[in-house]
């Protein structure tokens, strides 16, 4: 293939750009942002779900202080009921009067016992409440973090993204200057070399696989033509020269 000098020294300023486009894209994916917003939601996922268990003891907690009052207000009515009965005494023999005694005291006892167990579900009930608005606060921390990463994130995607567009425009600028069979070439070198498709001869080296050209390679080089399209014979990679190349 030939391909006048200057046109071959555009691929050079054209592989700067796609080297640059290459740049721009492996730091778009790679920002920091990106693993911290990934800790920092595994961090939320697990604080939401120590929330959701805690929220759901307090729940429970709720259901069973509710219950537990319940019963003492039932004891506590039967009590009223049977000390009333007890001090009218009305139509009741000695007996009767006896066992509604005894009763009254059971009641009472039982309705003791039934409010330690309201102040116990009480107790377990506000360590609950402690631990949902502990962990509330916890999850609106680490949610203001993701936040704040993700904006850093979109700005910083943003910056890039603009850069990305000037660069490929002057891209399609260059390249609208470079011969298509030549253009052909270095794209599809480009493709197979890992982002590189043309590679200046810089000192008797090959700026794409930084090998230097033994003797017969550059014999051949100096040889060729200026308008001839050399390879490098290592990488395969169009080889242009410039003055510095050594020759």
């Amino acid at each position: 293939m030939n391909a006048a000098p200057a046109d071959q020294i555009r691929l050079l300023d054209l592989q700067a750009l796609d080297t640059r486009l290459n740049q721009l894209a492996h730091k778009r994916k790679s920002l920091p942002e990106h693993a911290e917003i990934q800790a920092l939601e595994g961090d939320l996922a697990q604080h939401r779900d120590l929330l959701v268990a805690a929220q759901t003891q307090e729940s429970d907690t709720a259901r069973e202080q509710a219950k537990a009052e319940q019963d003492v207000d039932q004891v506590r009515q039967r009590a009223a009921r049977d000390q009333q009965r007890l001090d009218s005494g009305a139509g009741m023999s000695p007996k009767d009067l006896e066992n509604l005694q005894h009763e009254v005291a059971s009641l009472a006892k039982r309705q003791g016992d039934l409010e330690d167990v309201v102040l116990e579900v009480m107790e377990r009930r506000e360590a609950a409440q402690e631990r949902v608005k502990e962990l509330t606060g916890r999850v609106e921390s680490v949610q203001a973090k993701v936040n704040d990463a993700a904006a850093r994130r979109d700005a910083a995607t943003a910056a890039i993204e603009a850069e990305v567009a000037t660069v490929t425009k002057e891209r399609e600028l260059v390249a609208g200057t470079v011969p298509d069979a030549l253009l052909k070439l270095y794209d599809k070198l480009r493709v197979q070399q890992g982002g590189i498709g043309a590679a200046r001869l810089y000192q008797r080296r090959c700026e794409g696989c930084q090998l230097e050209l033994n003797i017969t390679e550059i014999n051949e080089v100096r040889a060729a033509a200026a308008d001839e399209v050399v390879r490098c014979e290592n990488c395969r990679r169009i080889l242009v020269r410039t003055p510095e190349s050594g020759l």
